[in-house]
């Protein structure tokens, strides 16, 4: 069955190898398919953490007009609170660290922002529930 629904973000990258490394390392993401972008020929790198049917594509650009900032972000739920504070240590050694780990009420939870290598915001987080808005049909 072909799959349903969002599967997948788009970002340019001016070096596949270090935004793969960057996200496997803050994100848990590995690469699960190489490939030429087919309108433009560029080389591009689906990245997974297996946990869905959804990927990161990662497209080779010569330069990145307008990364995804603050507001805009990847967001990736850690396994604990101690998780997202030893990603941030890595994150604050690897000068990447943007801001946090803070501790917000429900359902925002606990959350860092760190930089990728092209500018790109990931939240890193622990406690957020959107399992469970979308289980109990939470609308507005």
């Amino acid at each position: 069955m072909p799959d349903i629904g969002l599967t997948h973000i788009a970002l340019p990258v001016t070096n596949l190898e270090r935004s793969s490394a960057f996200y496997s390392k803050y994100a848990q993401m590995k690469p699960i398919l190489e490939l030429k972008e087919p309108k433009t020929g560029a080389a591009a790198l689906w990245l997974s953490d297996n946990t869905r049917p959804f990927v990161v594509v990662l497209i080779q650009a010569e330069t990145v007009d307008g990364p995804l900032l603050p507001l805009g972000h990847l967001g990736v739920a850690c396994e604990s609170r101690e998780t997202v504070d030893e990603l941030c240590q890595l994150a604050s050694q690897d000068r990447c660290l943007v801001e946090g780990p803070y501790d917000d009420p429900y359902p925002v939870g606990y959350w860092a922002l760190l930089k990728d290598p092209d500018a790109h915001t990931l939240e890193l987080s622990w406690g957020q529930e959107i399992g469970s808005a979308i289980d109990s049909n939470q609308s507005i």
